[in-house]
């Protein structure tokens, strides 16, 4: 590489990856496949449209990869192409939700997301969004005792503010979600419901997560995360409203789509249907189970009580007795450990400085890591926040 600049973040980037532990739930390690295909000539490619219907000349070989990795992606998920179509050219999660927005909703319309101080996103409605901008959020929390989801306050949420459409799937949600409950809430008001599996997506391929497909009108997942892909996104609908989002994608928008990692997408859908892949998707959900057990048996509260998934909150506030998630996350960064700070359900803290951490195992399992791993490294974020 001629730009020692560059080449030399580069090398300090590989370094820093490689010498600290890797907590942070949605991140990742792909494969050496996927570095090479986000590196190919397809980089060089410019794709405006979908295949056969191009804006530019030269796309013959682009047109086989897209349909490839639709093939793929539906092929994963064993869904029907006669009943269900997927978009692969979204750069990433937040405009591939506002995509379905766009292509479903009416300006102004009703979204009923979980409210981001409770583990749901930005992009299912906050005000801090362009989601909360051009519709309105009608928020909902976990339930005060359990932090869990209480489906039964759902369907009178639903009821009484009748939303356009219901989002489940949630970024700092550690606890399995009842699809078929949230189809319910969905029909109370006759809405639709997009599920949202970005951060659960590679456990779902790998057969440790209930399928949403059954219940959903439309799924949404980042290709990073647990899938174990680059960051890009998927939008997987039933056939009625495929059109209609392709147009919200493009032109609506996006102009081309980036071809590179597309490619490097239909490289880890392939990989995902392997044993191995399958395998590790188990041991994700094994290392968190493993990780959040010893924290707890430590005196660490584990928010719900433990997890389900790849991820965890920590309680490391503890109502005052222990430290702030901004100052575990310090901590933990400067031994090596790298963590994000998060908000609670009920946070009394601000969300620069919450009152938890949160955990994930996706990236220390793709390195080998087990669960007599977990236990040592919870025995060390313990010593770590106590001093």
């Amino acid at each position: 590489m001629r730009d020692k600049q560059v080449l030399g973040l580069l090398k300090a980037e590989q370094a820093r990856q490689k010498r600290t532990v890797n907590l942070i739930a949605s991140e990742n390690y792909v494969s050496k496949d996927v570095l090479t295909a986000l590196g190919s000539e397809f980089t060089n490619k410019y794709a405006e449209g979908y295949p056969g219907k191009r804006y530019y000349g030269g796309n013959s070989v682009v047109d086989e990869l897209e349909r490839l990795t639709q093939e793929r992606a539906l092929a994963l998920f064993k869904l029907d192409p006669k009943e269900w179509e997927v978009n692969v050219q979204a750069l990433s999660g937040s405009p591939a939700n506002i995509a379905v927005y766009l292509a479903l909703i009416p300006l102004g319309g009703k979204i009923m997301g979980l409210a981001l101080a409770h583990g749901g996103h930005l992009t299912h409605g906050h005000s801090a969004s362009a989601t909360g901008k051009l519709w309105k959020q009608i928020p909902y929390t976990v339930d005060p005792k359990t932090e869990l989801l209480n489906y039964a306050k759902l369907k009178k949420i639903a009821k009484k503010e009748k939303p356009a459409i219901v989002v489940a799937g949630y970024t700092a949600y550690p606890r399995v979600i009842d699809w078929k409950k949230m189809r319910a809430v969905a029909d109370t008001c006759k809405a639709l419901l997009m599920v949202d599996m970005s951060h659960i997506a590679g456990l779902v391929a790998g057969g440790v997560y209930p399928f949403p497909f059954p219940y959903a009108d439309v799924v949404t997942t980042t290709t990073h995360k647990t899938l174990r892909g680059p960051r890009a996104a998927l939008i997987f609908s039933r056939t009625q409203f495929a059109l209609a989002i392709d147009k919200a994608v493009f032109p609506g928008l996006q102009g081309g789509p980036h071809m590179n990692t597309i490619a490097g997408v239909a490289t880890a859908l392939n990989e995902a249907r392997s044993a191995e892949f399958k395998k590790y998707a188990r041991q994700v959900v094994k290392n968190a189970q493993a990780l959040a057990k010893e924290l707890s048996r430590l005196e660490w509260r584990i928010v719900s009580g433990g997890t389900d998934t790849h991820l965890l909150l920590v309680d490391t506030w503890q109502n005052g007795a222990g430290v702030s998630g901004k100052e575990a996350s310090e901590k933990l960064e400067r031994a090596g450990i790298i963590v994000n700070k998060n908000t609670i359900p009920f946070d009394t803290r601000k969300p620069t400085d919450p009152s938890g951490i949160r955990l994930g195992t996706a990236a220390e399992t793709t390195r080998g890591k087990k669960e007599k791993d977990m236990l040592a490294l919870a025995r060390r974020i313990d010593t770590l926040l106590r001093q």
